[in-house]
């Protein structure tokens, strides 16, 4: 499918707009690398900012073990297609939160997870995107089944509004892949005629 690629190019910490300056720099700081997603962010330093709180603000308090912040951010960008996101939160799954490899696998792939409780998280996940944010009974019974609360449920929320941030700014940018998460490159699957 040919899609719309933008035009702007990359930002560099020279470049960039004042206001996105510190958090590039803050990136730099942290990961020795202002990542691609950032550095295109950073025309608009409002979804940058935006994207970064919310990002920080789902790791401390959506209630979810690291493992399961990755499940959900992964089954976010899988389902919305996002090669750059998918790269990234799979090196950051394997290597900062120790996620099994068979379930790394299986959360990229859209199979089954042999965990009960991380299948039940992809499940609820899927529902919220699907439906738009308006799970069914049924939904949330089973989700809440599988050990989780109704605070995970905000925790979703508050990941699909981070992730469509970062998912649809690296689809009309078409960002490349940072060299760091080659090993965990993904292709998006072609939709079935």
């Amino acid at each position: 499918m040919n899609t719309y690629q933008m035009k702007l190019g990359a930002h560099s910490l020279e470049s960039a707009p004042e206001e996105a300056k510190p958090l590039l720099q803050a990136a730099q700081k942290q990961y020795g690398m202002v990542p691609n997603m950032y550095a295109r962010m950073a025309h608009l330093p409002g979804v940058l900012s935006t994207y970064l709180h919310g990002y920080e603000a789902y790791r401390k308090q959506s209630g979810f073990t690291p493992s399961e912040q990755e499940v959900v951010l992964l089954t976010i960008s899988r389902e919305n297609g996002c090669e750059y996101c998918v790269a990234a939160h799979s090196m950051v799954a394997k290597m900062v939160s120790r996620m099994p490899q068979d379930v790394l696998e299986a959360v990229r792939s859209g199979s089954p997870i042999p965990d009960a409780r991380l299948q039940a998280l992809v499940t609820f996940t899927k529902a919220m995107l699907d439906k738009r944010g308006n799970p069914t009974p049924d939904d949330v019974d089973l989700f809440l089944k599988a050990g989780f609360s109704e605070h995970h449920i905000l925790g979703v929320i508050l990941a699909i509004a981070v992730k469509t941030l970062s998912n649809y700014a690296n689809h009309v940018f078409h960002t490349p892949v940072d060299a760091a998460f080659h090993p965990f490159e993904w292709t998006k699957p072609a939709k079935a005629a």
